[in-house]
């Protein structure tokens, strides 16, 4: 079984900030900082591609309010919102889920994005739309 599944059904405790008939938040165990939180569905889905319209949504209205929350009582400077998609995207639990993590200035821990050379943007433009 899913170990978020498994957090949901209460069969493995977590620290529940937030649950509400269809949305679960709880601390992330192994934090990147201070409430780093996960906001998950509770109905399995396997990741933000395969979650239903409405439940999706659900999931972001409560990221943000978390967020909103987050902000308000740890005085964070910022936050990280972030769904990995698949394992090469660095999604280590199968099941859809959104980290939230409260940012500091003087951080060392970033999220870097390096530029990427060579790209045919006509062609990939039309491959995409």
């Amino acid at each position: 079984m899913c170990i978020f599944c498994s957090i949901v059904n209460k069969e493995i405790p977590s620290h529940c900030i937030y649950e509400d008939d269809t949305v679960f938040a709880f601390l992330d165990i192994n934090p990147t900082a201070k409430g780093h939180t996960l906001v998950i569905p509770k109905e399995h889905c396997t990741s933000f591609l395969d979650c239903p319209a409405t439940l999706r949504n659900h999931v972001f209205e409560v990221a943000q309010m978390l967020a909103n929350r987050l902000e308000k009582q740890l005085n964070c400077d910022g936050i990280n919102m972030l769904s990995n998609i698949h394992e090469a995207a660095g999604q280590s639990v199968e099941h859809f889920h959104v980290h939230l993590i409260p940012r500091y200035k003087g951080d060392t821990e970033i999220i870097h994005f390096h530029e990427t050379k060579d790209i045919d943007f006509e062609e990939l433009k039309r491959k995409l739309k």
